[in-house]
């Protein structure tokens, strides 16, 4: 079967089976790559090697619990309740600030049953849908009032205050740009955020000055080797398991830097451990990966749009976003290019409820692709459907 063969074939599928398989292939890599970096720091807290292995196994056998859940409920389910399930986030928010786990001076975890459950991770799929549904109503004042705009000052201002008082600044920034990635696929000028991003940053910038311990985040990240013992260690660290990757890595399993001399090597380090097993030509491998499942949920978006559905495209590309953003800096991070932040990497990182989240959004991003494929092309204006059987035909 040639490409343009297999091609016209997928594109008859109910569901997006290409994005299924690169997050198929993202879960095994992350898999193999905790129980390798996990070993040394199993074995020490718990007496047991498998232990992160194991909690992961079944975070991710939640996780495809709740992406199927997410694909059964009709976008309809989403649209209606989208004002319900940010004042949720709104809510946790609080709850954490007031009953939840401190952990390395942050509250971001509210202790449950089955795993500690970061709010801020829901935050991200509440924030999507709520700004597909609002920007799905005001498509047109969004374009061309400034005021369709600020008015999500309020809901969103009253969210990024209780996240920094967490204080979670990577969670806010990832949402932020979320948020102004949306906007601008809806429409809305970009004169409007040089109204509101710019006295934003301004803000940011004074709060890191003001503050003793974010200013020392700052320069320890540009100069780590200035104190590699002390602020600078744990950079460092990373640096050197990335380095000892070379170009085709010293093999899976065979890292140094994870027997306990990188912290974190399974959380948000786990990318230099990565790199270190499996070198330059992984990274790039990986970094691939993760823009191939960018170009799906854009693809989806796209055609979301092209039959009018604006609600599940934006969740598509807002979900795109999200990931590969959150991506970006978690490698950035590994690699000295960005202050700590305290994000993992999607799908790959231990982490109870990044994977739980993520999956449920891209649970939901395959219900978007779902829908879209029902909705007949009769639905749509005559030049829209003939460009869109051209479209299939290619």
């Amino acid at each position: 079967m040639s490409v343009r063969d297999w091609r016209e074939h997928s594109a008859g599928w109910q569901t997006d089976y290409w994005l299924i398989g690169a997050i198929a292939v993202l879960m095994t890599l992350g898999l193999a790559m905790v129980a390798s970096s996990s070993i040394a720091i199993s074995e020490k807290r718990f007496g047991d090697d498998t232990h992160y292995f194991l909690r992961q196994l079944f975070s991710m056998g939640l996780g495809s619990l709740a992406a199927y859940i997410a694909f059964r409920m009709p976008l309809s389910f989403w649209r209606k309740h989208r004002g319900q399930l940010f004042i949720l986030g709104l809510i946790l928010l609080v709850a954490v600030l007031i009953f939840g786990r401190e952990i390395n001076g942050s509250k971001r975890w509210l202790p449950l049953i089955v795993m500690n459950f970061q709010v801020s991770e829901f935050m991200k799929i509440a924030v999507v849908v709520f700004m597909a549904g609002y920007l799905d109503r005001h498509a047109t004042a969004v374009r061309e009032s400034f005021e369709a705009v600020i008015r999500l000052a309020l809901p969103f201002g009253v969210m990024a205050i209780l996240l920094l008082l967490e204080p979670d600044f990577g969670s806010t920034f990832v949402i932020a740009v979320i948020i102004t990635g949306m906007l601008l696929i809806a429409g809305a000028p970009w004169r409007f955020f040089a109204m509101t991003v710019l006295p934003i940053g301004t803000l940011l910038v004074m709060m890191v000055i003001t503050s003793p311990y974010r200013m020392a985040r700052v320069t320890n990240f540009l100069d780590p080797w200035s104190d590699p013992f002390g602020h600078g260690y744990q950079l460092t660290q990373a640096l050197i398991a990335s380095g000892r990757g070379e170009w085709f890595g010293v093999g899976i399993g065979e890292s140094v830097q994870k027997l306990l001399y990188l912290p974190d090597a399974h959380t948000d380090f786990l990318f230099s451990i990565y790199a270190e097993e499996f070198g330059l030509l992984g990274v790039a491998f990986l970094i691939l990966l993760y823009l191939f499942i960018l170009h799906r949920c854009f693809r989806i978006g796209g055609k979301a749009f092209d039959k009018q559905e604006y609600f599940g495209g934006l969740i598509a590309y807002g979900v795109g976003i999200w990931v590969v953003l959150q991506a970006m800096i978690n490698m950035g991070v590994n690699l000295g290019l960005f202050p700590t932040k305290g994000l993992t990497l999607p799908l790959m990182s231990y982490g109870g409820s990044s994977v739980l989240i993520l999956m449920a959004a891209l649970g939901l991003v395959l219900r978007v692709d779902y829908e879209t494929k029902q909705k007949p092309l009769s639905a749509l204006e005559p030049e829209e459907a003939r460009e869109n059987e051209r479209e299939a035909a290619r």
